[in-house]
């Protein structure tokens, strides 16, 4: 037991009613063996890579940088700075993290430092559970989400993740992808996308234990995302 140390989940369940990115299939299962006819039970999984909250590897968007395999796993246990910005933006569907609300944390907070993970919470974490409000009308991608410099000031402190409650780092309208394939992956940061329960986090204090399978090659892969809150 570790006294004195609240566990947090930060990861939402995964399931076929997962909200996934448009196009992507669902998470589903195939029951191969049962307890009555063979003795145990199992199934076989049919998972996209990025399904529910899930890890980017630096290889999602980035040629020859690492899969999720290759990510070194020191950097899968950080310090976590959660930056909230869900008051300032409201009900912006297209807000984004600006380096002003990062030097505001770090005014309250303290500098961010080198070998942490950042986590911005949007307050999209509470529409998880609804399509349309959580990523915006079918066909058109709205959710908030880093901007550029919000994120290369992160990356020049030397974080090792980026981390969001909403369907990822790049805000839905920025279908470029700037932030994964200009600032973050190409310099091997990881993103946690889709996380929950942001809003039980300490702004500064916590750590975070990313539980994500050795996966051979992968770009990513659904993760169990627990916080420590001393």
């Amino acid at each position: 037991m570790l006294e004195g140390i609240k566990v947090v989940d930060l990861s939402a369940p995964l399931g076929p009613d997962t909200i996934m990115w448009p196009g992507a299939p669902a998470p589903s299962a195939d029951t191969l063996v049962t307890i009555a006819d063979n003795g145990y039970f199992a199934r076989l999984l049919h998972v996209f890579e990025h399904s529910g909250t899930h890890f980017d590897a630096p290889c999602h968007m980035v040629a020859d940088t690492a899969s999720v395999d290759e990510v070194p796993v020191e950097s899968l246990v950080a310090p976590i700075r959660v930056v909230d910005i869900s008051s300032a933006i409201g009900n912006d569907a297209d807000g984004l993290l600006t380096v002003e609300h990062v030097k505001a944390h770090e005014a309250e907070h303290g500098p961010i430092p080198a070998g942490s993970a950042v986590f911005l919470r949007t307050g999209w974490e509470d529409r998880n559970t609804d399509a349309e409000a959580y990523a915006g009308p079918e066909g058109d991608l709205h959710f908030p989400g880093f901007g550029v410099p919000a994120a290369q000031y992160l990356v020049d402190a030397g974080v090792v993740g980026l981390g969001i409650d909403t369907l990822g780092i790049d805000a839905g309208c920025a279908d470029t992808f700037p932030v994964h394939k200009t600032v973050s992956h190409s310099v091997g940061v990881w993103h946690l996308e889709n996380l929950t329960n942001l809003k039980s986090l300490p702004a500064s204090g916590a750590w975070v234990i990313v539980g994500v399978p050795k996966l051979v090659g992968g770009s990513g892969c659904p993760a169990r995302v627990i916080a420590l809150v001393p």
